[in-house]
Parts: C-alpha cells; sequence; structure tokens
C-alpha cells in the first residue's frame, strides 16, 4: 500500500468524467487499498479516484464503522434532505454549506466483483454523494448555499 499525491481544485482532472471499471484486477485492488491509506493519511471520511489522478469509478468511505468500497457505484434512490458544513480532501482547509439528501441506496460492484446495494442516512448518505459527485466532474463547491470558510483544526483533531 502507498500513500497516492491528492489533486487539488483547480486540477483539471477533477471536472472529468471518470470511467467505468470493467473487471477487478490487481491494480485495481492495489489502487483500492493505496486510496483507503490516503484517506485515513489525510483524515477524510470519503476519497474517489479522481482525486488521486485516477480516472475510475471507485469511492472509498469510512464514516466511522469501517471502510466500505463502492466500484461503479449509481445512487438509485433518495430521500430526504439534509443541510450541513461539508468539505473536502481536495479544497483543504475550506468548508460551506451544501444540502444533501438524508438518506441514499446505491447501487455498486465490491472488490469481488459482485453487485451489491447500500442504503446509508445522514453522514453516510452525505458522504456517498459527495464522493459520487467527484466521478462525474462535480466539486461540492459548485452545490455551496452562500460562502466557503476556512476550517481551523485544533492539535486533537490533526492526529
Amino acid at each position: 500500500m502507498a500513500i497516492r499525491n491528492l489533486r487539488f481544485e483547480g486540477d483539471p482532472i477533477l471536472r472529468k468524467t471518470s470511467k467505468e471499471v470493467k473487471e477487478i484486477t490487481p491494480k485495481i485492488v492495489e489502487l483500492v487499498d493505496d486510496m483507503l491509506e490516503t484517506m485515513y493519511e489525510s483524515n477524510g471520511v470519503g476519497l474517489a479516484a479522481p482525486q488521486v489522478g485516477i480516472l475510475k469509478r471507485i469511492v472509498v468511505i469510512d464514516v466511522g464503522e469501517g471502510p466500505i468500497v463502492l466500484i461503479n457505484p449509481e445512487i438509485i434512490k433518495t430521500e430526504g434532505s439534509q443541510t450541513g458544513d461539508e468539505g473536502c480532501l481536495s479544497v483543504p482547509g475550506k468548508a460551506g454549506t451544501v444540502t444533501r439528501p438524508n438518506e441514499v441506496t446505491v447501487r455498486f460492484m465490491g472488490e469481488d466483483g459482485e453487485w451489491y446495494e447500500l442504503e446509508g442516512t445522514e453522514l453516510l448518505a452525505r458522504a456517498i454523494c459527495h464522493e459520487c459527485d467527484h466521478l462525474d466532474g462535480k466539486l461540492y463547491v459548485d452545490l455551496v448555499e452562500g460562502d466557503l470558510h476556512d476550517v481551523t483544526y485544533t492539535d486533537d483533531e490533526e492526529e
């Protein structure tokens, strides 16, 4: 496993549409492992492949309940709404108010090549929507209500 370099707002790759993963190869498994390591090292709750410069439809998420790997994710149902602060590893030090669905159902391929569905609420729903947007070249800053604001972390949060 390796930590990959993050891409930041302004990098054209973040505005491109990612390509479907046709089969689970050792390179895809390695990418997933690297993405998880990169996400944890950066204290993120989600990471999409374009954020490490790879235009593949792969997302990793961990909202505190263990890692979730979504390959070729497609949101098939949304319900309700939630409005709250959102940030992004590709827009460091900033956050903004975004309205997202409160509940989502996503269909995706697992690392075993099988298809699954996952229902997520609240933070998990927000993370799924946020990361899936990355696969279509969208950033949360496109949806921010009002202005972005600076985010500061205490020493405890950075560790």
